[in-house]
Protein backbone atom coordinates (compact mmCIF):
# COMPACT_ATOMS: atom_id res chain seq x y z
CA UNK A 1 0.00 0.00 0.00
CA UNK A 2 1.25 3.21 -0.94
CA UNK A 3 1.47 6.41 1.65
CA UNK A 4 -0.90 8.14 0.02
CA UNK A 5 -3.72 5.50 0.48
CA UNK A 6 -2.51 4.62 3.79
CA UNK A 7 -3.12 8.16 5.13
CA UNK A 8 -6.24 8.43 3.30
CA UNK A 9 -7.53 5.23 5.24
CA UNK A 10 -5.63 6.41 8.45
CA UNK A 11 -8.38 9.43 7.74
CA UNK A 12 -10.68 7.68 7.07
CA UNK A 13 -10.84 5.79 10.18
CA UNK A 14 -9.99 8.60 12.24
CA UNK A 15 -13.46 10.33 10.73
CA UNK A 16 -15.45 7.09 11.44
CA UNK A 17 -14.33 6.81 15.87
CA UNK A 18 -15.15 10.56 15.38
CA UNK A 19 -18.86 10.03 14.20
CA UNK A 20 -19.13 6.78 16.15
CA UNK A 21 -18.45 9.20 19.67
CA UNK A 22 -19.96 12.41 18.63
CA UNK A 23 -23.19 10.75 16.97
CA UNK A 24 -23.63 7.30 17.41
CA UNK A 25 -22.81 7.03 20.92
CA UNK A 26 -22.61 11.01 22.02
CA UNK A 27 -24.10 9.03 25.02
CA UNK A 28 -20.94 7.34 26.95
CA UNK A 29 -19.12 9.74 28.62
CA UNK A 30 -15.41 10.99 28.54
CA UNK A 31 -14.69 9.59 31.94
CA UNK A 32 -15.92 6.47 31.11
CA UNK A 33 -13.86 6.31 27.96
CA UNK A 34 -10.71 7.26 29.53
CA UNK A 35 -10.95 4.82 32.48
CA UNK A 36 -11.51 1.81 30.35
CA UNK A 37 -9.38 2.53 27.31
CA UNK A 38 -6.59 5.43 28.47
CA UNK A 39 -8.24 7.98 25.59
CA UNK A 40 -11.20 10.03 25.33
CA UNK A 41 -12.79 12.50 23.28
CA UNK A 42 -10.57 15.39 24.49
CA UNK A 43 -7.18 12.91 23.91
CA UNK A 44 -8.48 12.90 20.51
CA UNK A 45 -9.01 16.54 20.26
CA UNK A 46 -5.50 17.18 21.79
CA UNK A 47 -3.49 14.30 19.33
CA UNK A 48 -5.27 16.85 16.40
CA UNK A 49 -3.89 19.91 18.02
CA UNK A 50 -0.51 18.47 18.13
CA UNK A 51 -0.49 17.37 14.66
CA UNK A 52 -1.27 20.87 13.28
CA UNK A 53 0.90 22.64 15.56
CA UNK A 54 3.60 20.17 14.13
CA UNK A 55 2.96 20.99 10.71
CA UNK A 56 3.22 24.95 11.78
CA UNK A 57 -0.78 25.50 12.22
CA UNK A 58 -1.30 27.50 15.24
CA UNK A 59 -4.18 25.76 16.55
CA UNK A 60 -5.02 26.03 20.42
CA UNK A 61 -6.72 23.60 22.78
CA UNK A 62 -9.89 25.45 22.92
CA UNK A 63 -10.27 25.35 19.01
CA UNK A 64 -9.31 21.81 18.47
CA UNK A 65 -12.10 20.95 20.89
CA UNK A 66 -14.64 23.20 18.37
CA UNK A 67 -13.07 21.63 15.37
CA UNK A 68 -13.38 18.18 17.17
CA UNK A 69 -16.83 18.32 18.90
CA UNK A 70 -18.02 20.34 16.05
CA UNK A 71 -19.21 23.23 18.74
CA UNK A 72 -18.13 25.22 21.58
CA UNK A 73 -16.87 22.40 24.17
CA UNK A 74 -18.52 24.07 27.31
CA UNK A 75 -22.51 23.89 24.91
CA UNK A 76 -21.22 20.05 24.16
CA UNK A 77 -20.75 19.54 27.94
CA UNK A 78 -23.95 21.13 28.84
CA UNK A 79 -25.53 18.81 26.41
CA UNK A 80 -24.35 15.75 27.17
CA UNK A 81 -21.80 15.39 29.97
CA UNK A 82 -23.51 13.83 33.48
CA UNK A 83 -22.53 13.91 37.00
CA UNK A 84 -19.60 11.12 37.43
CA UNK A 85 -19.30 9.90 41.30
CA UNK A 86 -16.72 9.58 43.48
CA UNK A 87 -15.52 6.23 41.88
CA UNK A 88 -15.34 7.01 38.57
CA UNK A 89 -13.42 10.36 39.63
CA UNK A 90 -10.86 8.22 41.43
CA UNK A 91 -10.51 5.71 38.93
CA UNK A 92 -10.32 8.85 36.32
CA UNK A 93 -7.31 10.26 38.57
CA UNK A 94 -5.21 7.18 37.99
CA UNK A 95 -6.01 7.13 34.34
CA UNK A 96 -5.21 10.35 33.62
CA UNK A 97 -1.57 9.58 35.28
CA UNK A 98 -1.36 6.47 33.46
CA UNK A 99 -2.00 7.97 29.66
CA UNK A 100 -1.90 11.47 29.91
CA UNK A 101 0.48 12.70 32.63
CA UNK A 102 0.35 15.13 35.51
CA UNK A 103 1.00 18.16 33.03
CA UNK A 104 -2.16 16.79 30.61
Amino acid sequence: MDDQTRTEIEAAAFRRLRKHLMEDREDVQNIDLMNLAGFCRNCLSRWYQEAANERGIEMTKEEAREVYYGMPYDDWKAKNQTEADDAKKAAFDVAFRENVGKDG
